[in-house]
């Protein structure tokens, strides 16, 4: 397993210290160890659970500002890509949220066999986190395939300071970006790049979208629970 996510590290232009890829192995063999009894993800083959969780997350790590230095991954799962990008990027602080108990009872006991000092991982939903001083933080979002990107803005831009960036990932090209021009222009953000990606041994397809946060947001934003989703902006 070592050898294959260091091949597909390298195929990405990619270089660690050894201390990163033992903690990314390590988190491997947890998630491995700990998905036999509890259902963190569908993927059961080693192999494409290093690609399709590991390799995908540091799709991003090449478009990640030296400057950043507060991160926050709503929906965050099993940790991707937040955790693996925090084990790759210890200066930067991450906030890895998500309202399913057993994957932050999970990502609590990653962070604790790591050592990880610079994870707080939140058991909360995104509309009312932010209310505990959380608006206008974050350097940088966070989010993997949650949700349309209508939707999904909603909650991140919020957190998000102002010139903040927010990475998108989806599986494809889904076309969301037109569907999300309102909710760009009422959250003060726009779309600077889209990037088309492909993982290196399936060659699946990938796409990024960085979006920039231009103005503070308004703060009714996001609505209450559930509303962002029945209604989209």
């Amino acid at each position: 397993m070592r050898e294959y996510l260091l091949k597909g590290i390298e195929s990405l232009g990619l270089k660690f210290d050894g201390v990163i890829v033992d903690s990314l192995m390590a988190y491997i063999n947890l998630l491995l160890e700990t998905n036999k009894h509890t259902n963190l993800t569908a993927i059961r083959d080693e192999d494409s659970l290093i690609e399709k969780h590991f390799i995908d997350s540091l799709l991003l790590q090449k478009l990640i500002s030296e400057n950043t230095e507060t991160a926050i991954d709503i929906g965050t799962g099993a940790g991707f890509p937040g955790m693996v990008l925090a084990i790759c990027n210890p200066k930067i602080k991450f906030t890895l949220m998500d309202s399913v108990g057993k994957k932050t009872d999970f990502l609590e006991m990653v962070k604790n066999e790591l050592g990880l000092e610079n994870v707080e991982v939140v058991n909360d939903r995104a509309e009312e986190y932010i209310k505990n001083e959380k608006r206008e933080t974050y350097d940088l979002g966070l989010c993997r395939g949650v949700s349309k990107l209508n939707v999904i803005l909603e909650y991140m831009i919020p957190f998000l300071k102002v010139d903040g960036v927010f990475l998108a990932q989806k599986m494809e090209g889904t076309g969301e970006e037109n569907e999300s021009e309102n909710a760009l222009q009422i959250l003060s953000s726009e779309i600077e790049e889209t990037y088309k990606l492909q993982l290196p041994f399936s060659n699946d397809p990938r796409t990024v979208i960085k979006i920039r946060k231009k103005k503070a947001t308004n703060g009714k934003y996001p609505r209450r629970t559930g509303i962002p989703l029945k209604r989209p902006l």
